[in-house]
């Protein structure tokens, strides 16, 4: 019997994919119909601005737990087709991208989709294993921060930005802090709990492992508990209002962003 290693990602297995490219020419022109105000509903261009550049965060965070897999030991990370940041390649393309987006638009939260499929056996030490859980959600913080600069440092845009355009920023900004904030709770089946498992015990491992696939349902729950969400949502406007960004402005981003509600205006 011949044994068949997998080979180190080629060429081809780190070309971005054009599904990618895609994605980021409309949130190119989407940010721009926003700031000119070109597009006759204005509202309709904040909506693709924001669903694409949300988009484009899943697909960094993936890349993100991938790129950091495959230097951590799962060489099989490139035949997969998650280095061309393809969400079309992922395991779960439904609760990567699809989910997440509906979750937006239900509720203008940030939740976490995943997922990518990491053969861990390859992986080599407990901190490499951490390390490739907290590279996603590290990912989205790095995004919120940077969505948040201009508001922090006001001169890097002009005096004259549209005010449509700082709302539709302030409401992505909101969607990365939450996403950061969601996936690191050590819940079952968020990468939050992928941090702490390889420091935990066999037996607690296997105890935990049947609740897994209900730990992002159990978060999504909770949140529409009015008390929780409450106290959650206080929590990310704290974090907007140290980083400069206006009262209420991720608010009129989101009522914005749901062009099909007038009444949202």
């Amino acid at each position: 019997m011949t044994t068949v290693h997998p080979m180190r990602p080629s060429r081809s297995d780190r070309r971005v994919s054009p599904v990618f490219l895609g994605i980021v020419a409309v949130m190119l022109v989407s940010g721009w119909a926003v700031w000119t105000g070109f597009a006759d509903n204005r509202r309709f261009a904040v909506f693709l601005f924001v669903v694409s550049t949300w988009i484009v965060s899943l697909c960094l965070h993936e890349y993100a737990h991938a790129r950091t897999a495959l230097h951590g030991g799962d060489i099989s990370i490139g035949a997969k087709g998650y280095l061309t940041l393809n969400p079309l390649k992922y395991t779960h393309a439904l609760l990567s991208i699809v989910l997440p987006v509906v979750f937006v638009i239900m509720g203008g939260i940030g939740l976490p989709g995943g997922a990518v499929f990491i053969e861990r056996h390859r992986i080599r030490g407990r901190w490499r294993h951490s390390l490739i859980s907290a590279a996603g959600p590290l990912t989205n913080v790095v995004f919120a921060v940077v969505l948040m600069l201009p508001f922090l440092f006001p001169g890097m845009l002009p005096d004259s930005t549209p005010g449509e355009f700082l709302a539709a920023l302030a409401f992505l900004a909101l969607l990365q802090v939450t996403a950061s904030i969601l996936n690191l709770l050590p819940v079952p089946g968020l990468d939050g709990y992928g941090v702490i498992e390889p420091w935990l015990s066999r037996n607690v491992r296997r105890q935990v492992e049947p609740f897994a696939p209900f730990g992002l349902i159990a978060v999504f729950g909770l949140l529409w508990i009015p008390e929780v969400n409450i106290a959650f949502f206080d929590f990310i406007d704290a974090i907007l209002r140290a980083f400069g960004v206006p009262e209420n402005l991720a608010d009129f981003g989101y009522r914005l962003f749901r062009f099909w509600d007038n009444a949202a205006l």
